[in-house]
């Protein structure tokens, strides 16, 4: 059996006010998804066999309810992996600081047993 990676995804969010992780977390989540229509999933019926990866890049990845993130996604077995990057805006100070988070959402497929395969360089 081959899992492939169908689709990729980046998305950028952000909390203006309060250095709230998750929140930027959640917006940069929902930037991505919404680029997406994963029709291929559709096609086979199969959008709960999807596994998603999900990257947070942000300032304080201990901040951020990693459920609350995979809750945000409708479909698939969801994985949520934070690690350092983002981006705080310190220009204002306090709770006007602004935080930046990058997302990559990442989706595969077992496609072994389908009628679609991906051919190799």
């Amino acid at each position: 059996m081959s899992e492939q990676q169908l689709i990729l995804e980046i998305g950028m969010g952000a909390d203006v006010h309060g250095r709230d992780m998750t929140k930027a977390a959640l917006r940069a989540v929902s930037d991505a998804i919404r680029h997406s229509s994963l029709s291929v999933f559709a096609t086979w019926k199969v959008p709960h066999k999807m596994r998603i990866e999900v990257t947070i890049a942000c300032p304080d990845p201990e901040a951020v309810d990693r459920a609350a993130v995979a809750a945000a996604l409708p479909y698939g077995t969801v994985e949520v992996i934070c690690e350092a990057g983002g981006l705080t805006d310190e220009g204002m100070g306090g709770s006007a600081d602004t935080t930046l988070v990058i997302a990559g959402v990442r989706a595969f497929l077992e496609t072994g047993n389908s009628p679609f395969t991906l051919q190799g360089d």
